[in-house]
């Protein structure tokens, strides 16, 4: 079945504690957290502070995002955290090799983000130290936006890639993903959703996670 990473950047920051209980019940994989700094995107979501205590209701891996600069120095942190998944973006790291292989060092699975401009054929050197790819399918920054259509394309390039190169990584799509766009990605070969306004904003957040994982 397809995984399923609810974005708790579109659940209701006033009552986090029931939003992450509710998704304790349902079936999703991961719990996708995004990190803002007002600076590598326009936006600020939420610091270590909120996220430690969404980590003390979670039953769920954690899956962080980081869409700041520098996130190598955060490494630990994140560890701290109990994160299953580190993500940093490629265009974010300088010695991203360096970067992917301190994840690793701390039993944390090293994903690697694209922007939506950002072409797969980037990652053709470092690809098998990958455990995940994530492609934007929207431009970092902001929740809610609608998905750009030509990433259905790019997940298949990204497949070929990972397919060519003998790299195991998982690949995860963020942005605008619904169960109409998730039809499309997981046929393109998309192994994890992210999606947020899709599952929050839904009338049963736990039915549309049960939907979403049998695309």
């Amino acid at each position: 079945m397809t995984m399923v990473s609810p974005s708790l950047l579109s659940a209701d920051f006033g009552n986090l504690q029931r939003d992450i209980e509710m998704l304790n019940a349902s079936e999703c994989d991961w719990y996708h957290l995004d990190v803002m700094d007002g600076v590598f995107v326009p936006n600020i979501s939420f610091g270590f502070p909120v996220m430690q205590a969404m980590a003390k209701h979670a039953t769920k891996p954690l899956d962080v995002h980081l869409m700041i600069v520098q996130p190598e120095k955060f490494i630990k942190e994140v560890k701290a955290l109990g994160a299953r998944v580190m993500n940093v973006h490629y265009e974010a790291c300088t010695h991203l090799h360096r970067v992917i292989q301190a994840i690793k060092a701390e039993g944390m699975l090293a994903g690697v983000t694209l922007n939506p401009h950002t072409p797969v054929s980037v990652l053709e050197e470092i690809a098998p130290d990958l455990d995940l790819v994530m492609l934007m399918s929207v431009n970092p920054g902001f929740g809610g936006q609608k998905f750009i259509p030509s990433m259905v394309e790019k997940t298949r390039k990204l497949r070929a890639l990972l397919d060519r190169t003998g790299s195991k990584a998982l690949i995860e799509v963020d942005g605008g993903v619904n169960r109409e766009t998730g039809k499309l990605l997981v046929e393109a070969g998309a192994d994890v959703l992210v999606a947020g306004s899709a599952i929050f904003g839904a009338s049963d957040p736990v039915a549309e996670v049960a939907a979403l994982m049998s695309l």
